[in-house]
């Protein structure tokens, strides 16, 4: 799967073929379909491990956070919870790839489940932080969290079309952090 990451990230969801990922993973036809039936369950099997992952992550940490502010910074930027320059080197490809099949009920399905789950990711930190009083409930956690992914995915595809002095990427980020510690009324 590691070399299936890498061939996306290189030639994007529609250009790989499984021979490109036979061929960086040094397994054979039969090896491969084996295992995935196709391109298609092999990317849903790479971007739900990340998803899968780090919702498991999210509510390991929820349950020893200190600060549930800080844990949704590191859950936007990283481990640092700091904006830089960087987008997730295979978003133009998970793009395509619900670009491309926004008119497969598959593909949509799978797009409502990751988008429900990552809502659900985000929801709960937010939701823990306003129980604790570290966070305003002004705001619905919900609808927070859908804003959040709106975010994200506005600034992923703005980042894979237009040259980085256009897209702003760590300035838009820095701004963003504003808004939700508006939202959120976060005194820092």
């Amino acid at each position: 799967m590691s070399a299936a990451r890498d061939v996306f990230i290189e030639h994007g969801y529609e250009h790989t073929t499984m021979k490109h990922v036979m061929d960086a993973a040094g397994v054979s036809r039969g090896g491969l379909y084996q295992y995935f039936s196709n391109k298609e369950d092999l990317f849903e099997a790479i971007v739900e491990e990340g998803l899968s992952n780090e919702a498991e992550n999210t509510a390991e940490l929820l349950r020893k956070t200190e600060s549930h502010w800080k844990l949704l910074m590191q859950l936007l930027f990283g481990e640092d919870g700091k904006p830089d320059a960087e987008m997730d080197p295979l978003a133009p490809s998970k793009l395509e790839f619900f670009i491309t099949g926004r008119n497969d009920e598959r593909r949509r399905e799978y797009g409502r489940k990751r988008y429900n789950l990552g809502v659900r990711v985000y929801a709960d930190v937010i939701k823990a932080g306003q129980e604790s009083g570290e966070f305003s409930d002004r705001f619905d956690s919900e609808l927070l969290s859908r804003s959040i992914i709106t975010f994200i995915d506005g600034l992923a595809l703005d980042d894979a079309i237009l040259a980085e002095k256009d897209v702003q990427l760590e300035q838009q980020s820095s701004l963003f952090i504003e808004y939700l510690k508006m939202a959120l009324d976060v005194r820092m």
